[in-house]
């Protein structure tokens, strides 16, 4: 069965558990109810009882008649009023929808709120995915007693979780395109707001989505990944190529990094878990980028359930074209006027460290969204189990393809006052979901020619 802490479920609203034992198969007539009840990749479709949350029906599919190709996203909801603020002053009545990280960032900053909207469930992905996470359901399934993915191709594995695992495999393996390029470019500013932006050019490729792609064909690499850090001067030139697996335990993630001042080209064993990010100012661990992302095999993932959760969500007022870096960027937080929050559903889902493994956070616990499995909060714990950092994913449908991604991404350290944000793409070239590329693209060969060049 599900695995629900029965102590919390007063702060829970457990909706629609699909309650079957860990090692059961997904049978065609529980798959079936993704085109009913559910949505195609397991959320709810009905709205909730209390009427804030609404029903789904299908999210956004076309862009507005205002965008234009390769430009900035408009924002669909513009007309949309703040419904009421959430601060330090009134944070207790609203606690029981509130992440304990959000709690203690709303007491910690008397000048930061969360603006609050009306719920609007955008998340939308192509047909293509929709039918190939379909048939998934019935065939995905963990290696017993690992957490290595088996047949699963190109849609989210496990639209109908029974484990921690799977839902955090559904995130790590959402749509996101075959090929893309963007700027993430970050900030981490001191305690006082004082900030050198670091602009940062990233490319992906994820042959998992490629129409007809399996498991074998892929060669175990499931994403490539391309770094360029373009500024401050202190790092430019240098850059890193990751192959991600799908099973670390056949062959666990390959990096490579070119190192301008040297022009050399050497393999890095520890880009991974919880080694300090690029630039992070020791802000951000590497498995917290994209809110997580690695190998899952240093914790044990316990699914306790789903709850109404106030979540960043349609950040399209932070997207603005219009917007600075330090329009955005101010001490302690990310300006709130800028920044919208939504009543969602989300899957709960807490990782803890298990027994002979290390990690500088032995406990964690992730906010997944039910339409579109991205992890929108996540709250991380020191070896003394105190709340130490707090993570958002402040989420965009790109409805040009359509899919749910971050436009923003924060993570907040409760203990020195500081922040780190990524994303900051308000000025530069939009993302790139045309871009054509190759897994020689991302050889050790080809990251030497980019340096030389």
């Amino acid at each position: 069965m599900f695995a629900i802490d029965w102590r919390r479920l007063p702060l829970m609203c457990v909706v629609a558990l699909f309650t079957v034992s860990a090692h059961a198969v997904v049978t065609p007539q529980d798959a079936a109810r993704l085109e009913k009840d559910l949505t195609p990749l397991g959320g709810e479709r009905q709205g909730n009882t209390a009427g804030t949350i609404p029903g789904w029906s299908g999210g956004l599919t076309s862009p507005p008649q205002n965008y234009t190709l390769g430009g900035a996203h408009p924002d669909p909801y513009a007309n949309d009023a703040i419904s009421f603020a959430i601060d330090g002053s009134n944070v207790a009545r609203f606690a029981d929808k509130l992440s304990p990280g959000h709690i203690a960032l709303l007491k910690k900053y008397p000048d930061m709120k969360l603006n609050v909207y009306p719920t609007r469930r955008s998340a939308a992905f192509p047909a293509r995915t929709y039918e190939t996470t379909r048939k998934n359901a019935t065939t995905a399934k963990l290696a017993d007693g690992s957490d290595v993915l088996n047949d699963a191709a190109e849609g989210f594995p496990f639209p109908l979780p029974q484990s921690g695992a799977e839902a955090i495999w559904n995130h790590k393996l959402k749509y996101r395109g075959i090929a893309l390029s963007r700027w993430w470019n970050q900030a981490a500013p001191t305690a006082s707001g004082q900030f050198v932006l670091a602009r940062v050019r990233e490319e992906f490729l994820f042959p998992y989505f490629r129409q007809g792609s399996t498991l074998s064909a892929i060669d175990n690499v499931f994403s490539y990944y391309f770094q360029s850090v373009e500024s401050p001067a202190r790092l430019a030139g240098n850059m890193q190529v990751v192959h991600e697996t799908l099973n670390p335990t056949v062959s666990p993630r390959d990096v490579w990094l070119y190192n301008a001042g040297q022009r050399r080209v050497r393999r890095a064993p520890n880009v991974a878990y919880d080694n300090p990010g690029t630039a992070s100012e020791g802000l951000r661990t590497n498995d917290m980028l994209d809110m997580f992302n690695g190998a899952l095999d240093r914790y044990d993932w316990k699914l306790v359930g789903k709850r109404e959760l106030f979540v960043p969500y349609n950040a399209y007022r932070a997207d603005a074209s219009e917007l600075k870096p330090e329009d955005l960027v101010k001490a302690g937080h990310l300006a709130p006027q800028h920044l919208r929050y939504e009543l969602h559903r989300v899957w709960v889902v807490e990782a803890t460290l298990k027994t002979g493994q290390r990690h500088i956070n032995p406990r964690r616990t992730y906010y997944l969204d039910e339409d579109s499995w991205q992890i929108l909060v996540a709250d991380h714990y020191d070896a003394k189990g105190k709340l130490w950092r707090v993570s958002e994913a402040h989420v965009i449908n790109y409805y040009e393809v359509p899919m749910v991604s971050p436009t923003l991404e924060v993570h907040y350290d409760l203990l020195t006052g500081r922040y780190l944000v990524s994303g900051l793409d308000n000025q530069e070239e939009q993302l790139n979901f045309s871009l054509q590329r190759t897994p020689a693209d991302f050889a050790p060969a080809a990251l030497r020619t980019r340096g030389i060049q």
